[in-house]
């Protein structure tokens, strides 16, 4: 292959790779245009909300499952994106946050006019990060897009200028970061320098090659190696996911930041961590029966003292992991080609400690969430511990999925769709909580809890629709919260993880009495004497309802939202 043939096909493949990232590219042309608003004379006259509406909206009707069905998983900009069902679904959960996220950030007034621009794009650049975290499907992908998404999530966290806690905030998640940052590269490095790969199909085959019984004799030592490099990357993921023990910045930076910058935090970055995960988890762990077709990947090989291009081929994972002509094999390379079912089946103990591992996660950062949202007093702390807790939670799927991957693949499937799902309400759940904090700051001046006394008085809707929500947290019925947690619920009896049903259950007892606590004091506390507050207007109320609503209508017709879920995860097995 030819200089010149190498450049034509990896133009043609970048050309073809567009169709499916329009969504992104709609986000980088917006983040453009924001920015030439800063030209003096531009800011006056065209409001930055309206240029972000229009991207964020334009970006979701072209990422959209409506869009086409997603056939077969196609790989994108030679191999570093992997497009499916799962990608469009995350995609589509980001992009229709970020337009309800924009109207909410108009309704609330922050950030005003002058810095929305600055806002707005980074609020742009975050998401873009994440559509990469949710699509990754090379390790050098998963580094950028967790990179992306956290760098502008610093800048947002210090949005509030001259107040101390704010500045501190964004200083602690900074440090968090570059600390969880640096132990992911780290890790990566361990299983690329292992494995001879960063691309997630074929680093499983490979890794399925080394742990075949065959090469067990190579030593315990290359299986710490992969161990330690598997616990280092989790290290990255537990950190966007504010999971145990990687959790610290979690209370500081939702206290210090705005009400409208823990909502982004607590919905979007969730949900691309949860995308991210599995993506991990089931790319090292697992050959899927459709593997996306290869790309064109130029390799350069040294043979017989010629230098030779490695011609670019189209075939399945296995065909992928074969070394080039001229380089040194391994006991591994020896080895011969293994089915599909032979890989998966050497990959079982890849499984099983991935599953162990996240199940243990899973359960302590449930349990430590809980327990520390007792002794809060501040109503942005108390959901800060929340998201721990609810990200404890949604974790619990994938080693559940990771266990029945083994006998039931459909039913693996199914228990990744129970996260999608329970993502997908954790959206009205916590962006409605957030919106109606930040709401009743602009009308009290105050988060602290006891100021919420007698607001059933006051505001009697948005009284209602926070408990409703707090309730649909907790997982009663008939609220889309206790539709999501039955879902996960399920799975973990499927494939046999009793002991995590059981603390997961127990824990879900344990919330109740800190956020019915909220809804005593708005509902059953006297109102105090000294308040001046007006009631929360129409706009705002309306907004609140319009959140809340779904909420109600997804604990009783679920059916659609699950469907579209677990179809959306079907292609990952």
């Amino acid at each position: 292959m030819t200089l010149y043939d190498l450049t034509h096909s990896l133009v043609s493949d970048t050309l073809a790779s567009t169709a499916g990232f329009q969504g992104e590219l709609v986000l980088c042309v917006t983040i453009v245009l924001i920015l030439l608003l800063r030209i003096p004379g531009f800011t006056s006259r065209i409001d930055s909300f309206y240029v972000m509406l229009a991207g964020s909206a334009v970006a979701l009707y072209l990422a959209g499952p409506w869009q086409a069905a997603v056939e077969r998983p196609s790989e994108l900009f030679t191999g570093l994106l992997v497009y499916d069902s799962f990608t469009v679904y995350f995609r589509t959960l980001l992009f229709f946050f970020a337009v309800v996220f924009t109207i909410f950030t108009r309704i609330s007034g922050v950030p005003d006019r002058d810095s929305a621009p600055d806002v707005y794009c980074l609020v742009l650049g975050a998401t873009l990060g994440m559509c990469l975290m949710a699509s990754a499907n090379h390790m050098l992908i998963v580094f950028l897009g967790v990179e992306m998404a956290s760098v502008p999530s610093y800048a947002l966290a210090g949005l509030i200028k001259g107040r101390r806690k704010s500045s501190e905030a964004a200083l602690k998640y900074a440090v968090y970061g570059a600390g969880a940052a640096g132990i992911m590269l780290y890790g990566i490095s361990l299983l690329a320098g292992v494995l001879g790969s960063v691309h997630m199909p074929t680093m499983a085959v490979r890794l399925a090659e080394l742990l075949q019984p065959a090469n067990f004799e190579l030593g315990r030592d290359t299986h710490m190696v992969l161990a330690l490099g598997g616990i280092m990357i989790m290290v990255g993921v537990a950190f966007k996911l504010a999971a145990v023990p990687f959790h610290f910045w979690c209370p500081d930076v939702f206290e210090g930041a705005s009400a409208e910058v823990n909502a982004f935090l607590s919905v979007a970055s969730k949900a691309a961590a949860l995308a991210l995960l599995a993506r991990v988890a089931i790319g090292l762990g697992y050959v899927p029966e459709q593997a996306p077709p290869e790309q064109t990947m130029a390799v350069l090989s040294v043979a017989d003292g010629q230098t030779a291009a490695a011609d670019s081929t189209r075939g399945s994972s296995a065909e992928r992991a074969k070394p080039a002509e001229g380089t040194v094999r391994t006991a591994a390379d020896a080895a011969p080609p293994l089915s599909r079912a032979d890989q998966n089946k050497a990959l079982a103990p890849a499984r099983s400690f991935i599953a162990q591992l996240l199940a243990f996660v899973a359960i302590i950062t449930c349990t430590f969430g809980n327990l520390a949202a007792y002794g809060q007093t501040n109503i942005k702390r108390l959901l800060a511990y929340s998201t721990i807790a609810q990200a404890g939670y949604m974790m619990m799927p994938v080693p559940a999925a990771m266990l029945l991957a083994d006998t039931d693949p459909q039913a693996a499937g199914a228990a990744i769709g129970s996260m999608a799902f329970y993502a997908g309400v954790y959206l009205f759940m916590n962006l409605g909580a957030f919106a109606i904090v930040a709401f009743l700051r602009n009308t009290l001046h105050s988060e602290e809890i006891a100021d919420y006394a007698g607001l059933i008085r006051r505001s009697p809707i948005v009284a209602v629709c926070f408990s409703t929500i707090l309730i649909s947290l907790i997982g009663l019925p008939p609220l889309a919260g206790f539709v999501g947690k039955l879902q996960i619920f399920y799975y973990l009896v499927q494939s046999g993880l009793w002991l995590v049903l059981v603390i997961a259950g127990l824990n879900t007892v344990i919330s109740l009495i800190y956020y019915l606590r909220v809804v005593k004091i708005m509902t059953i506390d006297p109102e105090p004497e000294h308040r001046i507050a007006e009631p929360i207007s129409f706009v705002p109320g309306t907004y609140v309802v319009l959140v809340t609503l779904p909420l109600v209508f997804l604990g009783i017709w679920w059916n659609g939202l699950a469907e579209l879920a677990t179809n959306a995860a079907s292609q990952l097995f």
